[in-house]
């Protein structure tokens, strides 16, 4: 089977550059890099759950970084969570093609 389709991915890579819209999803780093120097792009690579909101995973694993008080309010604001990324999302930085 293809890695790229596997459906035991538990994560995905996404490129997000200086556009609202990701560029590109990636099934690993090494994929994402070789594009995103080949382009010599500026922005941001994440790993986000895959089949799981990112509010979701980080309320599961303690990492929204909100207090329990904050965190009850914003359970109920659909905007917020549609939004929501944490800086306990495995990330890396990129100017120009390389790394940061």
């Amino acid at each position: 089977m293809n890695d790229a389709h596997d459906s035991r991915l538990a994560q995905v890579w996404v490129f997000s550059g200086r556009g609202p819209f990701p560029g590109g999803v990636f099934s690993t780093v090494d994929r994402a890099e070789r594009w995103i120097q080949q382009h010599r792009l500026t922005g941001t690579l994440t790993a986000y759950p895959l089949d799981e909101g990112c509010f979701d995973w980080a309320v599961a694993t303690g990492c929204t970084g909100l207090s329990a008080e904050k965190l009850a309010f914003k359970r109920e604001d659909p905007d917020f969570i549609g939004r929501f990324s944490t800086a306990a999302q495995d990330h890396h930085h990129y100017r120009d093609g390389q790394r940061a």
